[in-house]
């Protein structure tokens, strides 16, 4: 069977880190009907302190096309990476700031995209 995903390795990271701090019930719950970017940012955060992997992760997950994103991020996009105070490296959270608006991390929902 061939894969279907853009990025197996950092969906895998992202499942793996929402089953360990939710459980398998709700990491599926999450998955199929959709969890804010926060929400997966936090379990990551949770599970690692290797927080140039954690960024490149949640980048991985908003442009890889395994994941539906709401609201849709097609067109011009910049992304702000918050870190835990200034010149740290402690990766904590992540703004989208585009032409007509600036989405945080609580507003925008990711959905596994289902296999075809």
């Amino acid at each position: 069977m061939a894969c279907w995903l853009n990025d197996p390795n950092g969906v895998a990271a992202i499942v793996n880190a929402l089953r360990r701090v939710y459980n398998d019930d709700i990491a599926r719950v999450m998955l199929t009907e959709g969890a804010t970017l926060a929400t997966i940012i936090d379990a990551l955060l949770n599970l690692s302190t290797d927080h140039r992997l954690l960024s490149k992760l949640v980048t991985m997950s908003l442009y890889s096309g395994d994941f539906v994103v709401t609201p849709n991020l097609n067109g011009p996009s910049h992304l702000r990476y918050v870190y835990d105070r200034p010149n740290s490296l402690a990766f904590t959270d992540i703004i989208v700031l585009q032409p007509h608006r600036t989405l945080a991390s609580t507003d925008i929902r990711l959905q596994l995209r289902q296999a075809p």
